[in-house]
């Protein structure tokens, strides 16, 4: 299975097990907004619980607000939204479609550097142990031819980026034949700019109404409560604010099923600290953060930084944590040193001094920040695509299963009778009634035992505690591990223990 095939076999299955719905669909949809069905919504508080946590519970020095969606629109103007906040796009004259121009750019360049890739590889499996990757790579003829092409391309690009010549998008598009997917052709028009912001009215009435936006991203809430969470909390530097909330981008080429929306979700941090520490602030977040990744266990080598080459005019050191979905390496969570750029904007468009006096240096100064954002759909994505499997059985069938982290399950165990009858299904149900106190359960008896653990596998159960007859007679159940399938006879009593040491989110925590 290719992983094209295998991405829209994931996007199948998290409908048919109720994970991620099309929204309105029964209205025909509504181009990238997706619903979160009964399991995706638990998925996703997971994920949020163990942010939020590692986030505030572990940093004595960091809070969190809510900020409003709504905010006032001189705050848009201030940031740079209202006049930058924009996508240079280009339409397809034959298909009718658009994109946007970067992203063709971006994904032609992936398509090189995925042929050295296989080059190597190729170079790996001819020499074994005795492969050099690094000579390799640079005597090799392909790779070096298709290194020369990928530089010459990454370098028109990046000028093009840096200057915004809307013209070079487009003829390094024309130049390198990169053609329209469904189209096939290279009839292209003029790359123009799109403002993102979706705007609204607000006011009694039609002649009283001011325009104003959804917010485009969650952070513009936290500068603006800055002073609100530092007085009322009396904060000292450094701290942070962390926020979880919408946000919303009016998106043209919204594609990858959750990876880019129109309406999504932002786990956000910003840390506050000293002029001239930022550096040292970005090399420890940058870690951090790193860490928070890799204690989930879906395997270190599946996670890179990409460092940025063009900086935001707000940054002055800026990295994303990038992740292996089945559709190469992308964005995951992007790191930034935004300087005092926000702040100080902010107190020159309100007219509000935005300071905090340091006790130590005697002085007052606006603040710099360090920012960690990270999108809670793409990272539900994340976990979806590493976690799918088909497994091969000796039996000849095959097993799909979703091996999510224990303590990211959306069900954490799965109680199931063995029969309808002689009793079973009353200590069964006095089973899940002892257990849902602590984990989310689920309790299930109609078909059989093979089938029910099938569809327990296919949402990711770590466990399945089935209640047989000899159950009624020692007070013992078997539990079977969803990754493994292995089964063991453990005590009702003890039932509770077992499950808490492999589900509880506080012991991902205690890694960090």
């Amino acid at each position: 299975m290719t992983q094209d095939e295998l991405f829209k076999v994931l996007v199948a299955h998290c409908k048919e097990y109720g994970f991620i719905f099309p929204s309105s669909e029964i209205y025909d949809g509504l181009a990238a907004v997706y619903d979160y069905g009964q399991m995706g919504v638990e998925l996703k508080n997971n994920i949020k619980q163990y942010w939020w946590n590692a986030m505030t519970r572990l940093n004595e020095n960091i809070v969190g607000i809510d900020s409003c969606i709504f905010m006032h629109p001189r705050i848009w103007e201030a940031s740079g939204h209202v006049g930058a906040f924009n996508d240079p796009l280009i339409d397809n004259k034959d298909s009718k479609k658009r994109y946007r121009a970067d992203v063709l750019i971006e994904d032609f360049l992936a398509k090189i550097e995925e042929k050295m890739n296989k080059e190597v590889e190729k170079g790996r499996k001819r020499f074994g142990e005795a492969f050099d990757e690094a000579q390799f790579r640079a005597t090799n003829p392909n790779v070096l031819r298709e290194q020369a092409k990928y530089d010459e391309v990454h370098n028109r690009y990046k000028k093009a980026e840096d200057a915004n010549d809307l013209a070079e998008y487009r003829q390094i598009i024309v130049d390198n034949n990169i053609v329209c997917p469904i189209s096939g052709t290279c009839n292209w028009t003029d790359v123009r700019q799109f403002n993102l912001m979706f705007s609204t009215s607000m006011g009694s009435t039609a002649e009283g109404a001011n325009t104003i936006y959804l917010r485009p991203e969650t952070a513009q809430g936290i500068f603006v409560n800055y002073l609100n969470v530092q007085k009322t909390g009396r904060m000292k530097i450094p701290f942070g604010i962390a926020q979880i909330g919408k946000a919303f981008r009016n998106e043209i080429v919204a594609r990858q099923f959750i990876f880019r929306m129109r309406e999504f979700e932002q786990m956000e941090m910003q840390f506050f600290i000293k002029p001239g520490t930022e550096l040292e602030w970005f090399k420890k977040w940058k870690e951090q953060r790193m860490k928070w990744h890799v204690n989930i266990g879906m395997g270190a080598e599946n996670y890179r930084f990409h460092d940025h080459e063009k900086l935001a005019h707000y940054a002055n050191a800026a990295t994303d944590i990038e992740f292996q979905f089945p559709f190469g390496f992308k964005e995951l969570e992007g790191i930034h040193s935004r300087t005092n750029w926000d702040l100080g904007r902010h107190q020159q468009y309100s007219g509000r001094k935005i300071e905090y006096f340091d006790p130590e240096e005697g002085a007052a100064y606006t603040p710099y920040v360090v920012e960690t954002s990270i999108g809670v759909d793409r990272m539900v994505l994340a976990v979806l695509s590493h976690s799918y499997k088909e497994e091969k059985l000796e039996n000849g069938e095959t097993r799909v299963v979703l091996s999510i982290p224990a303590p990211l399950a959306p069900v954490k165990a799965a109680v199931l009778p063995l029969v309808k009858k002689d009793g079973l299904p009353e200590l069964a149900q006095k089973v899940m009634d002892d257990l849902k106190y602590d984990f989310n359960c689920q309790y299930e008896e109609k078909d059989s035992i093979g089938k029910r653990y099938r569809r327990q596998d296919a949402i990711g159960t770590p466990f399945c505690i089935t209640v047989d007859h000899q159950s009624l007679e020692d007070g013992c159940v078997t539990v079977r591990e969803r990754d493994t399938m292995s089964q063991e006879r453990v005590k009702i009593e003890d039932l509770r223990a077992l499950i808490d040491k492999r589900v509880n989110l506080n012991n991902l925590l205690r890694n960090l």
